[in-house]
């Protein structure tokens, strides 16, 4: 759909992160608009024992290289020991609704017989989002049926009173060379009442070929279709985002070579991209991704020129 001209490593971690909490890493790196001047990028930021809390990197916007401000503290903390967000907190999506600022984040938990467990908690910002604090302390999006491991929520539209909801599903696990990977795939759901969660929902895609696992949905809208970026890891160590078509953001038809961007020759993006998400900046559109080992050195950018979303690029709808 798009031919993506990268801009390089925007944010990297070592370099300009601050205090012990942001070492290393910018996990699914997510903007959302402040004002025409400024881009705020969420993203999931680990010490140096790899737990992850959510922070936010400030840029300006007309020139996304240039760093404006980082948060100083988390904007979210991980949980409270024993709670299902107690290991580290990666951000799913932000979403500007009535009663402030919603961040629908996925929390990690160790246990004994798995690697982790990963469900979908929520927490609303009052502030413009600088800190936001849990509605609860227990999932939104929790256990179900075939979704025994992972229920992690990534793309959310609110339209008519209404939340649509699209999300990676796990339930098992894949060996490779005598490691644990998780194996998922995505899924929607709607609801009218974020507290009360529907159990049964719709598949939306499956792995293909090799893949294991496909997830990390974002949905966005082209000139009224639905378009899906994600990213798809198979059993040979590829990790690279595809791209997917619907008409009703439910009934989805892959078309991966639709992505228009490329590993590069050296450097942080050599051996994997992953987990884009667009934002709108006057006529380009601009994708923030990880490279590496799924982000350890930070976030990068490419932009697309002449591209337009419907309405504000943040708000998926």
């Amino acid at each position: 759909m798009f031919k993506w001209s990268k801009k390089g490593l925007v944010f990297e971690t070592k370099r300009h992160g601050v205090g012990g909490w942001m070492s290393h890493s910018a996990l699914t790196p997510t903007p959302y608009r402040i004002d025409d001047d400024l881009i705020r990028v969420y993203a999931g930021f680990r010490d140096a024992d790899g737990v992850s809390r959510i922070g936010y990197v400030d840029l300006w916007a007309d020139d996304p290289a240039i760093i404006v401000r980082v948060s100083t503290e988390p904007a979210l903390d991980i949980g409270r020991d024993g709670c299902f967000d107690d290991n580290g907190v990666i951000l799913g999506d932000i979403v500007d609704a009535p009663g402030g600022l919603h961040m629908f984040y996925v929390g990690f938990q160790r246990v004994a017989k798995a690697k982790f467990l990963a469900f979908t908690g929520l927490a609303i910002s009052t502030d413009g989002g600088h800190y936001f604090e849990r509605t609860q302390e227990t999932p939104v999006l929790d256990r179900a049926h075939g979704r025994s491991t992972i229920g992690a929520v990534h793309s959310v539209i609110h339209e008519n009173g209404r939340w649509r909801m699209w999300y990676a599903v796990g339930d098992d696990w894949e060996t490779i060379d005598g490691q644990s990977f998780p194996r998922y795939h995505i899924r929607y759901v709607e609801t009218d009442d974020l507290r009360s969660m529907p159990r049964e929902d719709q598949v939306c895609l499956l792995p293909r070929g090799n893949e294991y696992r496909i997830g990390r949905p974002r949905v966005y809208r082209f000139g009224g279709k639905y378009v899906m970026y994600f990213t798809r890891g198979n059993l040979t160590g590829e990790y690279f985002p595809g791209v997917a078509y619907s008409d009703d953001g439910i009934r989805w038809a892959r078309c991966d070579e639709a992505f228009g961007m490329t590993l590069s020759d050296s450097g942080w993006d050599s051996r994997v991209i992953c987990y884009p998400a667009l934002i709108q900046q006057r006529d380009k559109l601009l994708m923030f991704y990880n490279g590496n080992d799924m982000g350890v050195d930070g976030f990068g950018v490419a932009e697309a020129s002449h591209a337009c979303l419907d309405g504000d690029a943040h708000v998926h709808g």
